[in-house]
C-alpha cells in the first residue's frame, strides 16, 4: 500500500498528445487539481508546445515534455522511458491515441502499479489491442462509451464509468451574472435567450443552432459561448441567412458559468463524439431545459430531468417546435432550479467524480494519508 509521507507519496502523472485545448484537457487539468488537493503528488507528461503545458505551468504542475507525434515516433518512447524510470510514478493515466500506445507499454515495462486509459468519446475505436493490454482499469466518460468499446471487444470488467465531474457550486444560477451579461449584450428581459457554450467544432453542430433561429420569431435571441476554427463559416451563415443580429458569438470565455446564467434555454446541438458533455451537466446545473439532439451519451444526464426535448439534426421544424415547448415553462424558476440542481450534482458534480476515483485508487492499495 502506497502511503503519503514527506519523501514518498503516491505520484499521479496524466499524458496527452493533444496541443488544443477543450473539454478533454479541462478535465485532466481537474483531476490533478483534485488530487493534489487531497496529498497526491501530481505531474503532466505532454508536448512542449501544447495548451496544456501552458496552463499546467501556470497552476506549478510538473511538466516532462514529450512530443507523442506518433505510436512510432521512436524518439517519444526513449524519452518517456526515461523519464517513467525517473521519476517511477504509482499511476499513469493516458488519454488520446498515440499517448495511449506509448505511454501505456512503457508504463507496464518499468512496472507502474496503476495503468489507467480515459475514453472521452463515443466513437468506433480503430483497435481493442492496446485497450485490452496496457491499463488496469478504464474511465470512460459515459455508460454508452462502455458499451460501445464493449462491442468491439475491449474486456467489459475493465471499464469503470466516470463521468466528467463539475464544480456545482460554480455553475448554480447567478442572478447578478445573469443581469451583467444580459445588459453587456443588449437583451431584455422579455426576450428568450437560447445558449450553447462549446469550442467550435463540426460536430458540435453550431450550424443548426443557426439555422434553427432563422426559423423563431424576433424576440429569440441566440448566443454560441466558444471559440474556434468554424467561426468564419458560422458567421457567414448568419449573414445568409439574415440573423447576424439575434445570433451572438460572444467567443471563448474563461468563465462560462456567468453565460450559463444568463440563458433560458440550452440548445445542446452536438450530434456525435460527445461522451457526457460537461456543457450539457453545467447547463442542467444551472436549472436550465435542454433542447438537445439524440445521442445515446446525451440522454444518460437528461434521465434525471423532465425539462427537455430531442431533436434529430438538422430537424428545424421540430427544433423549432421544441423551444416553444421549453419556452412556454416557468422559466428560472427557483424550486424547480434548486432540485435539478440537487439530482444532477448528485451524479455528476465534481464530488462524486472525485470520490470515483479516490475508490478507483484505493482498490489497487493507492492512497493518500
Amino acid at each position: 500500500m502506497f502511503a503519503l509521507n514527506t519523501e514518498r507519496n503516491p505520484l499521479v502523472v496524466h499524458t496527452d498528445w493533444s496541443r488544443a485545448w477543450g473539454g478533454q484537457e479541462i478535465r485532466i487539468l481537474t483531476e490533478l487539481r483534485e488530487m493534489r488537493n487531497l496529498g497526491f503528488r501530481v505531474a503532466l507528461i505532454v508536448p512542449a508546445d501544447s495548451e496544456l503545458a501552458r496552463r499546467g505551468r501556470a497552476e506549478d504542475f510538473v511538466i516532462h515534455p514529450v512530443s507523442f507525434s506518433s505510436k512510432f515516433d521512436l524518439d517519444s518512447w526513449w524519452r518517456l522511458f526515461q523519464i517513467l524510470k525517473k521519476i517511477k510514478p504509482t499511476v499513469v493515466n493516458t488519454h488520446s491515441s498515440e499517448d495511449s500506445w506509448i505511454a501505456g507499454c512503457v508504463a507496464r515495462l518499468c512496472k507502474v502499479p496503476l495503468v489507467i486509459r480515459t475514453r472521452h468519446v463515443l466513437a468506433p475505436i480503430s483497435s481493442a489491442v492496446s485497450y485490452n493490454l496496457f491499463p488496469q482499469v478504464i474511465f470512460t466518460c459515459s455508460a454508452a462509451i462502455a458499451d460501445q468499446l464493449a462491442s468491439q471487444g475491449v474486456r467489459p470488467d475493465k471499464s469503470v464509468v466516470l463521468p466528467t465531474g463539475v464544480e456545482e457550486d460554480r455553475f448554480r444560477f447567478s442572478q447578478k451574472n445573469r443581469l451583467k451579461v444580459r445588459s453587456t449584450y443588449g437583451i431584455g428581459e422579455q426576450e428568450v435567450l437560447v445558449g450553447n457554450v462549446g469550442f467550435l467544432r463540426n460536430y458540435k453542430g453550431h450550424q443548426f443552432i443557426i439555422q434553427t433561429a432563422a426559423a423563431m420569431p424576433a424576440n429569440y435571441r441566440f448566443m454560441i459561448v466558444g471559440g474556434g476554427g468554424e467561426l468564419p463559416a458560422l458567421e457567414a451563415l448568419t449573414r445568409k441567412l439574415g440573423v447576424e443580429d439575434r445570433v451572438i458569438f460572444a467567443g471563448h470565455q474563461e468563465h462560462p458559468e456567468e453565460f450559463f446564467s444568463a440563458f433560458d434555454i440550452c440548445f445542446f446541438s452536438s450530434y456525435e463524439g460527445e461522451g457526457v458533455s460537461q456543457s450539457l451537466i453545467q447547463s442542467l446545473l444551472n436549472g436550465l431545459p435542454v433542447l438537445a439532439c439524440k445521442l445515446s451519451s446525451t440522454m444518460e444526464p437528461l434521465n434525471w430531468t423532465e425539462d427537455y426535448r430531442l431533436v434529430a439534426y438538422g430537424d428545424v421544424p421540430a427544433a423549432r417546435e421544441g423551444l416553444m415547448e421549453l419556452s412556454n415553462l416557468k422559466l428560472r424558476d427557483p424550486q424547480r432550479m434548486a432540485l435539478q440542481l440537487q439530482v444532477i450534482a448528485k451524479q455528476y458534480g465534481l464530488k462524486s467524480m472525485v470520490n470515483t476515483l479516490v475508490e478507483t485508487y484505493a482498490q489497487f492499495g493507492i492512497i493518500a494519508v
